[in-house]
């Protein structure tokens, strides 16, 4: 193994967890996810010679991550794949889901963007600073992207599963 990839090796095993879980937050299945991923890391040891400073692989990978989701969102074969409408959707369908389905259903839902966003601010516990820094937009489009995600997402909710859901929401759980 040459120094570039014991390089590479070094700087992602301490975010290869979290990176992986985002990839997966941002997909449809988990399958797509660790594909995503996958792809993810092949582009990122590609390209490892353009970072310059150590500390910034984070936000670097990230960036790749999320470059490589936008990439295969514009795609044709990942649009059928990856449904960002609710047409086909019952109610029989929905009821049937578990939980974690049922996010990742509703993440799914989400404009490309949003759906970033609000994995990086929810799950992976970035700053607005740090998302806006990734996305290289202001912190006002960050917070606004939160805003309507969370408006989607609950509006989502409230459709898919009725007063039920509306109770849970109201009272600040989790559906």
């Amino acid at each position: 193994m040459d120094a570039r990839q014991q390089r590479f090796l070094r700087l992602v095993e301490p975010h290869h967890a979290a990176a992986l879980a985002f990839a997966r937050c941002l997909c449809r299945s988990q399958a797509d996810g660790d594909d995503l991923f996958q792809t993810a890391l092949l582009r990122a040891l590609e390209k490892i010679d353009h970072l310059r400073e150590d500390g910034a692989f984070r936000a670097w990978f990230y960036r790749v991550i999320v470059s490589v989701h936008r990439n295969r969102a514009r795609r044709p074969f990942w649009r059928r794949l990856v449904p960002l409408d609710d047409q086909g959707s019952t109610p029989a369908f929905d009821d049937a889901l578990a939980g974690d389905q049922r996010a990742r259903l509703a993440l799914a839902s989400l404009p490309v963007e949003q759906r970033e966003t609000i994995v990086l601010f929810e799950i992976e516990e970035w700053t607005i600073e740090e998302i806006a820094a990734l996305h290289d937009v202001s912190i006002s489009a960050v917070k606004s992207r939160l805003v309507r995600a969370r408006d989607r997402l609950r509006q989502l909710y409230t459709k898919r599963l009725g007063a039920a859901s509306r109770a849970v929401l109201a009272s600040g759980g989790t559906p």
